[in-house]
């Protein structure tokens, strides 16, 4: 299969393609003319690299989990993923919960900064 073709089966551009080969996640063969060539069960790849992606996995741990599928579906694994998918979930939870003082920090600046903006603007006396 022609790396056009796979793009218009999945809906994932040439240049994604490309990047997805250079991180070791999907593979070609080289013609002697230099284009690549994609197995037939490549679209099936792409679609699970791209549920992967969707989880929010960095590509260097879809790389470890995609050998991991197995069958047809998009999401049947192994249990070999397990581990990595239980560390990527608690590294999302803490930076949620990074994110989540960052974001109060921010609302107590802005309520303080509303608040005191009110507090001046009320204590200037207004034009006659």
């Amino acid at each position: 299969m022609k790396i056009g073709d796979l793009a218009r089966e999945t809906g994932v551009s040439v240049r994604l393609l490309r990047y997805y080969e250079e991180q070791a996640l999907l593979e070609s063969r080289r013609l002697p003319s230099g284009h690549r060539r994609y197995e037939q069960d490549a679209p099936e790849t792409v679609r699970r690299i791209r549920v992967l992606l969707a989880a929010g996995l960095p590509t260097r741990v879809i790389r470890d989990v995609l050998p991991c599928v197995r069958g047809a579906g998009e999401t049947e694994f192994d249990p070999c993923v397990v581990l990595p998918l239980r560390e990527q979930l608690q590294e999302l939870d803490a930076r949620i919960g990074e994110l989540q003082q960052t974001r109060a920090a921010l609302a107590g600046l802005l309520t303080a900064t509303e608040t005191g903006a009110e507090t001046r603007a009320e204590a200037v006396p207004a034009a006659a």
